[in-house]
């Protein structure tokens, strides 16, 4: 992640605004007179359909009351590492670094900004930003001279070499009467910054279809075989694809979540509607991700009416359902093929038979034999495999790990021949060989 400067990146409007929905904010609020501004922000990223948390230093608190945040965020403020914690074992930051998507400072105080310069970690948002993985963004806010001093600007400088970003300053009147750099980005401007965070690029223009969820075979009008998938594994790729750039089709089994933002959707209950609508638009994709669990079987027939408890057992004849993956992976110009494999033991074995017995282009892996990730919770841990490659993603939230997912899938995807749809960079190579 590259640092980003006030000069060179004035307003930050020349991006495209990405939605934050669904996406977890740690907005933190340092001392100063800007933290007013702070709490339209709040109001702004929940209207976004972001989930925000506010962590405030000792300093802020002397300029805007926690009671405020909470009444607009939600969710309860912390303020001091050292008092009441909601986390069971009392480390409030570790828990809010890794819940965090990304961390947002503003306004980011010259204190501040120094103490993350030199590794301080003596409050909540300062320990906090140390554990964190996520992007951290910092919205400088302070007179024109105390920006302008050399020590803030090496400050800046080592921090945005390490990664961490600037949001402004901008420059006009100031509470002190002086004009110049130092002013807090206005909500709307952070608002953009901030939703650019996670639009990575990295898919633009390309067409990615998306299964999610159960299937459920109905034995009667009343009853049904299903699973525990919920969902959100598939629902988190198809939004991560989303901010990759790509045009996204979500085709999902009955879930209870959300049909994600500005993104294709298709609702289906079976795995024949699942296939059917999978075979309706395929030959337009360019990825193909099979994250659906779909029920291998089906009753050979429904009962039109509901079946009676009256022996002390019960046959159901059963019949295979058509493999989605397989017949997509059989395609003449297939897309790029991404499948799962939820196994409860084996997993590398069983993965890389089905990558090679289907053909895929890359199998994630993922053990549902642990019931605290997987099927039904917030949280996986996947082990992604394809010809001559492998990679761990280990434990995190869904969401992360989709995100982690899809730039695996970009970066295969960028690097291989066995699509119909080649890459720009490709299509110019080879015209410069025919050229020769």
């Amino acid at each position: 992640m590259q640092g980003i400067k006030p000069a060179s990146h004035p307003y930050l409007l020349e991006l495209v605004t990405m939605s934050l929905a669904n996406k977890n904010i740690l907005l933190g609020i340092s001392g100063g007179i800007a933290a007013y501004k702070s709490a339209e922000l709040v109001r702004e990223l929940v209207r976004d359909n972001a989930s925000v948390r506010v962590v405030m230093t000792r300093s802020a608190k002397e300029f805007i009351t926690p009671l405020t945040f909470q009444a607009l965020s939600g969710n309860p403020v912390l303020t001091d590492e050292f008092e009441q914690s909601e986390s069971a074992n009392g480390m409030d930051h570790i828990a809010m670094a890794r819940w965090a998507d990304a961390i947002l400072i503003a306004p980011a105080s010259a204190n501040t900004i120094a103490k993350l310069t030199h590794g301080g970690a003596d409050d909540l948002l300062s320990t906090t930003c140390l554990a964190s993985k996520a992007p951290i963004a910092l919205a400088p806010a302070m007179n024109q001279a105390m920006w302008a001093n050399s020590a803030t600007q090496d400050n800046v400088e080592i921090l945005s070499k390490r990664g961490l970003l600037f949001f402004g300053p901008a420059a006009g009147s100031q509470a002190c009467g002086d004009v110049g750099e130092g002013r807090m980005f206005e909500p709307h401007q952070l608002l953009l910054s901030l939703s650019n965070l996670f639009n990575t690029g990295e898919l633009t223009g390309i067409n990615v279809m998306v299964t999610a969820g159960p299937t459920r075979e109905p034995i009667d009008p009343v009853r049904y075989i299903s699973n525990h998938s919920s969902g959100r594994m598939g629902y988190a790729i198809a939004e991560a694809a989303h901010d990759a750039g790509a045009n996204v089709q979500l085709i999902s089994g009955p879930v209870s979540l959300a049909a994600p933002e500005d993104i294709e959707y298709i609702s289906v209950s079976t795995a024949q509607e699942m296939f059917d609508a999978v075979q309706a638009d395929i030959e337009t994709q360019q990825i193909f991700i099979s994250c659906a669990a779909v029920a291998d079987y089906r009753p050979v027939a429904k009962q039109p009416e509901k079946i009676k408890k009256l022996h002390d057992g019960l046959t159901v004849e059963m019949v295979r359902n058509p493999d989605i993956i397989a017949e997509v992976a059989k395609l003449k110009s297939k897309p790029f093929v991404v499948g799962f494999a939820a196994e409860t033991r084996e997993l590398k074995k069983y993965a890389l038979q089905k990558l090679e017995r289907k053909r895929l282009d890359m199998i994630a892996g993922n053990d549902v034999s642990d019931t605290n990730i997987g099927f039904d919770s917030p949280e996986n841990a996947l082990e992604v495999f394809w010809a001559g490659g492998h990679c761990s993603l280990e434990r995190d939230t869904k969401t992360k790990i989709a995100r982690r997912l899809i730039g695996l899938i970009a970066e295969r995807y960028a690097n291989t021949d066995k699509r119909s749809n080649v890459t720009v960079l490709k299509n110019a190579k080879d015209r410069s060989q025919n050229t020769r």
